[in-house]
């Protein structure tokens, strides 16, 4: 979750690191760095706290002499608590050698006691010094700075992306790749690298995805990849299809209000290329997920973490209604650690935003070595899950800055609707209804309209609730996972206890906590027929112990309209659409609350956008 921004070339230095840093800012931290040269030595400035703290550190020296190459960081604390020192980027002993890194070191404890033993000194708490320490211990041996970075790299169990400069060749910055994403930009006379394409959008949107296992050296002039033996590479070099005006707030207060007014335009994007009108279908034959992938598969597994989780869940009810597969949900951090039930007729679809989510990953390789086949619905291109993956279904969202998703999740929900539209015409030779090709077509429109429409009354409905300690949510069939999804949101970013539950378990337990004070969100759609009899009657038990609702519902419910205290009529639509008509309401609620709560909504407290670890 750290962001790392390194710099080689003939601009002014910090400026660079600073405006990668604070593009990096959404991935969540507690500390800030840079590393850089300084007339003949290197010379680290780091703070505990935000990127604005360290540059106003940075103001207060004396910047002549300052040149590139020079590294910055952003740390989100594993090892050792948030503090100045422990802080990114460290020394090794003799300070010739400098280094960031994102990621955790699992065997650093028998590396540090075996340098110690050496005499080496050690200045911090965390997992990451003991990285330039080990590369400084091979150089004491006479190994060249190249040959010291590779054998270091292969001593090292976990995951990381590691970037170092060093006094020895004052020219090069030396990158290294594992389990943690690493991205470098190539521009004319300059380079750049990254844990993320943001942080040096600005300047190219050429770019490189390191690999696992790979190591970059990085000039002013040239990039080689080599793999950890040392055996050199290809560049394979992309250009990047976003700008960064994509990536900046466009005017809005925050990130997400911005992603969450975007989702209609990112809903159009998902469905581009994907939409055959002539022949009325679904078309995935560019992501290969043809019937040879297809044949004699028997189970689906859905597989993520969180807000994706939720997605898997409403995947569930898609894909079994519409194709007749059985599908089982997991989260990602349950499934790698048992012995899932899991073969070659198994297709395992792992759904992260970021694509580096580190339990998805790893769910992701067990399922490949059981002998599933790997589909993965993500956003970010040439990611780690995507590239360890048979076939991939991109979102297409475009950037998610925020820490709490949003766009990201719709556009995931999306294409599980289209994917079970998809196997239903190849399970079952069925094509796709009328009404549901009318609604995918229409879907970002209605979607702008009904946003315009609702985004008034959901401000008046914050005004009165925001000061609540307890809400619940309460939905049924399709319409649970949604429930799930809003209680989630309410609590990441306005840090409000509340609890999502299937309306149908009130009475297990839940309803013990109904009261004045607490007031419960009741998601009830007439288009699940004796569903919404039931979401009814489960209004009607809290009314009775004068339980305060605020109801979203299919416009027009009369009964709804008397039960609830406030209310948001969401447009009558498809069954297979109520899960993205009914969250974007329940996301402006909890983002409204945020607001008046006076919280950090775009870094909601100890969150990160991109989880790659434990």
């Amino acid at each position: 979750m750290c962001g790392i921004i390194g710099y080689i070339g003939k601009r002014p230095l910090l400026p660079v690191l600073l405006e990668g840093l604070r593009r990096l800012e959404y991935r969540g931290y507690d500390s800030a760095g840079v590393v850089y040269f300084k007339n003949e030595g290197i010379e680290i400035v780091k703070i505990k706290g935000r990127v604005y703290d360290l540059e106003e550190r940075l103001y207060q020296i004396d910047h002549t002499g300052i040149k590139a190459p020079g590294l910055g960081h952003t740390r989100w604390a594993t090892h050792g608590e948030p503090s100045d020192l422990n802080a990114h980027p460290h020394f090794d002993c003799k300070r010739q050698l400098a280094l960031v890194h994102n990621g955790i070191i699992e065997n650093y404890y028998e590396l540090k006691e075996k340098l110690l033993k050496k005499g080496h000194n050690f200045v911090s708490a965390t997992d990451t010094e003991v990285i330039v320490h080990l590369i400084e211990d091979y150089l004491n041996e006479g190994l060249s700075l190249f040959q010291s970075f590779l054998k270091a790299i292969n001593e090292l169990r976990g995951a990381f992306a590691i970037a170092l400069i060093s006094s020895y060749e004052p020219e090069k910055i030396y990158a290294a790749r594992f389990h943690s994403p690493l991205v470098l930009g190539l521009s004319e006379g300059e380079n750049f690298l990254a844990s993320d394409v943001p942080a040096f959008l600005t300047f190219t949107k050429k770019a490189i995805f390191l690999e696992d296992k790979e190591v970059a050296i990085l000039t002013g002039d040239e990039i080689e990849i080599y793999d950890f033996d040392g055996r050199k590479k290809d560049l394979k070099i992309i250009e990047i299809q976003w700008d960064s005006s994509q990536a900046e707030k466009g005017g809005y207060p925050h990130f997400m209000l911005k992603e969450i007014l975007e989702q209609p335009q990112a809903i159009q994007n998902t469905l581009l290329g994907r939409l055959d009108l002539d022949n009325k279908i679904i078309d995935f034959s560019r992501e290969g997920l043809n019937k040879e992938f297809l044949r004699d598969v028997n189970k689906f597994y859905l597989v993520a973490c969180g807000t994706s989780y939720h997605a898997c869940l409403v995947g569930k009810y898609l894909i079994e209604r519409n194709a007749g597969i059985p599908v089982e949900v997991d989260l990602a951090s349950e499934f790698r650690y048992r012995d899932p039930l899991i073969d070659k007729n198994t297709i395992f679809i792992g759904i992260s935003q970021s694509g580096e989510t580190a339990d998805t990953l790893a769910s992701v390789r067990l399922a490949r070595q059981k002998g599933a086949r790997i589909l993965s619905i993500c956003n970010v291109l040439g990611s780690s899950i995507t590239r360890e993956s048979d076939k991939v279904i991109y979102t297409q969202a475009g950037p998610e800055i925020s820490v709490a998703s949003t766009k990201a999740f719709t556009t995931q929900v999306l294409v599980l609707l289209m994917l079970s539209l998809y196997l239903k015409k190849i399970f079952k030779k069925e094509d796709i209804s009328e009404e549901v090709l009318e609604n995918l077509i229409a879907l970002p429109n209605q979607l702008n309209q009904f946003i315009e429409e609702a985004y008034p009354k959901i401000k008046e409905i914050s005004e009165k609730w925001y000061h609540v300690k307890d809400t619940l949510y309460l939905g049924r069939n399709i319409l649970f996972p949604i429930a799930l999804e809003g209680a989630l949101k309410l609590k990441e970013i306005a840090y409000i206890h509340a609890e999502g539950y299937a309306a149908g378990e009130m009475k297990h337990g839940p309803i013990a906590l109904i009261e004045e004070t607490v007031p419960t969100v009741v998601l009830a759609a007439r288009e699940t027929g004796v569903i919404y009899e039931k979401t009814l009657s489960n209004a009607e038990e809290i009314k009775a112990r004068r339980g305060p609702i605020i109801g979203f519902f299919t416009e027009g419910s009369s009964e709804m309209i008397k039960l609830s205290d406030d209310f948001v009529e969401v447009p009558y639509t498809s069954y297979e659409f109520l899960p993205i008509f009914y969250v974007i309401p329940l996301q402006l609620l909890a983002y409204e609350i945020a607001v008046l709560r006076g919280c950090d909504v775009d870094k909601p407290r100890n969150l990160a956008k991109s989880v790659t670890v434990e």
